[in-house]
């Protein structure tokens, strides 16, 4: 199922969400490696999820998103990773660098959140590194805030990971 978004951006770009289908894996990997190797060194918790998206999201109850455009193609992504009962992460979230200013991330982090209120979450957090400013950012704009409790719980999932947000305008702890 496609899903266009009800305004067309301010260049001009439509965009189009659809969920993840074995096609889209390729996708999945290559925007996130992008993104990830250009600021940090890919962990083995990226590879497992990249490689296996299907099994290690998908067949989990998660959710994999994706936004392209009709002159770009795929440009970005967005996992809702299970990882307890009733936790999500907000995961794998990129855009192409050659999609950069379109604001793709920002209409795609959104459609990902109201996707996010038909799954059966209880908690949804994030985890991020400082370096991402621009990212940190835009989870601050859309309502995500820091949190020591899920850093502490989920912090150590990745080496880069010094920053940690969680939801609450749907899901409070």
């Amino acid at each position: 199922m496609q899903h266009n978004l009800e305004q067309p951006l301010s260049t001009g770009t439509q965009l189009e969400f659809l969920p993840y289908s074995s096609d889209l894996a390729g996708h999945f990997k290559t925007i996130n490696e992008q993104w990830i190797s250009a600021m940090f060194a890919i962990e083995p918790a990226d590879l497992a999820s990249l490689d296996h998206p299907q099994e290690l999201i998908i067949d989990r109850g998660g959710q994999i998103y994706f936004v392209k455009t009709e002159q770009l193609g795929v440009i970005g992504c967005c996992a809702l990773l299970p990882k307890e009962n009733g936790v999500f992460e907000l995961t794998k979230m990129g855009v192409l660098d050659s999609a950069r200013g379109l604001k793709a991330g920002e209409a795609l982090l959104q459609y990902v959140l109201q996707q996010a209120k038909n799954l059966p979450i209880k908690r949804l957090f994030l985890l991020t590194n400082k370096k991402c400013e621009a990212a940190v950012h835009l989870y601050e704009k859309n309502g995500f805030v820091h949190d020591k409790q899920v850093m502490d719980q989920y912090g150590s999932s990745y080496q880069r990971c010094n920053v940690a947000m969680k939801y609450p305008p749907i899901w409070q702890d």
